[in-house]
């Protein structure tokens, strides 16, 4: 793959965390129950921190990426992807959000392992596990809220 290739990955991915961002930062402002609010600023907090870092990333451009020129990383096969709305009722919308944050840590897994470098590859690693742990935070919201506990 040619570096202008991994621009463009680079570059889907930072409109993902802006997409997320977006989302978390409306249910955030339109959540009543104040934990509900607080997870969901916080997300978007982290997915603003990812965006900032890809961008920052991306600014020093295709001379200091190191990727195996041989690896797919398959961006592609996840599109295309409903557009993140806040609209939506709220279990669509933690279905949704779940969707994404897997899609982003399938992404940065692959970008991780596609690096040649240690460090590159340390930093992409860092934010799938950020990914696996929003992804991890969001089902178990979910989880509470499909099958809430009765007696």
């Amino acid at each position: 793959m040619k570096p202008d290739e991994y621009t463009k990955i680079i570059s889907l991915a930072i409109e993902r965390e802006v997409e997320a961002y977006t989302f978390y930062r409306s249910v955030a402002d339109k959540a009543k129950d104040a934990a509900l609010k607080k997870i969901f600023s916080e997300l978007a907090g982290e997915e603003k921190n990812h965006r900032e870092f890809l961008q920052d990333f991306l600014a020093k451009g295709s001379k200091t990426m190191h990727f195996d020129a041989r690896v797919d990383y398959k961006v592609g096969d996840s599109l295309p992807s409903p557009a993140i709305t806040p609209d939506l009722k709220p279990l669509e919308g933690l279905v949704l959000a779940i969707k994404k944050e897997l899609e982003a840590m399938q992404m940065y897994t692959r970008l991780a392992a596609a690096s040649t470098d240690s460090q590159q590859q340390m930093l992409f690693n860092g934010l799938a596990d950020m990914e696996r742990t929003h992804k991890a935070r969001l089902e178990d919201i979910y989880t509470n809220m499909a099958f809430p506990e009765a007696w």
